[in-house]
């Protein structure tokens, strides 16, 4: 039997974020999740939103973790991940209005994320919603030690470090950055979207 990676992380953030998506999404049918990690977000929010059509990605290598915590919930608006690597793959599906993402902006290198940022622009429809999870810098400053502490993990790591939110608006263009909500843990959800 495989066993079920698990994040302690999204154990902890899967509700104050569902709070969020609930209200964001209340109009959203068919949603692209970017890096869908270890499966949990997309197991517990699915049953709970369930007039959405959630699509899980990521790399290979994440993909058995995904399926398992996927077998675990019987619901029929939750699907199988798709092979999904920034700069990599091409973008896996057609006719979403929403996108989510968790914790994966400051993994990627600064050109990957710049490049999904753009890839969600030139795959949302006019009006579609992108929802933008995890730790982020304003105008230069971290919002907190704990923050500038992980950043410096990250960048030993190798991965791209945190984003500042005045870039990502650049890149995103033209998504709108219409919302942004505090989250648990210096956290934030940036609600984008699409304008025209």
């Amino acid at each position: 039997m495989f066993d079920k990676p698990f994040s302690q992380a999204c154990e902890n953030n899967k509700q104050p974020i569902l709070d969020v998506l609930n209200r964001v999404l209340a109009s959203s049918k068919k949603l692209l999740e970017i890096g869908s990690g270890t499966g949990q977000h997309a197991a517990f929010f699915a049953p709970r939103l369930t007039h959405l059509q959630w699509h899980t990605s990521d790399m290979p290598h994440n993909h058995g973790g995904i399926k398992a915590w996927i077998e675990d919930v019987s619901v029929n608006n939750l699907f199988q991940p798709m092979s999904f690597t920034i700069g990599i793959n091409d973008w896996p599906l057609g006719h979403i209005d929403a996108v989510y993402t968790a914790n994966t902006t400051h993994i990627m290198q600064p050109s990957e994320a710049q490049l999904m940022m753009k890839l969600v622009a030139d795959n949302l429809p006019a009006g579609g919603i992108f929802c933008q999870y995890g730790p982020y810098n304003f105008q230069g400053q971290y919002t907190s030690e704990s923050n500038a502490a992980f950043d410096e993990h990250l960048n030993e790591q190798g991965c791209g470090g945190i984003r500042d939110i005045d870039e990502l608006i650049h890149w995103a263009k033209p998504l709108t950055l219409i919302e942004r909500v505090s989250m648990p843990a210096n956290n934030f959800m940036l609600i984008w979207q699409k304008t025209n």
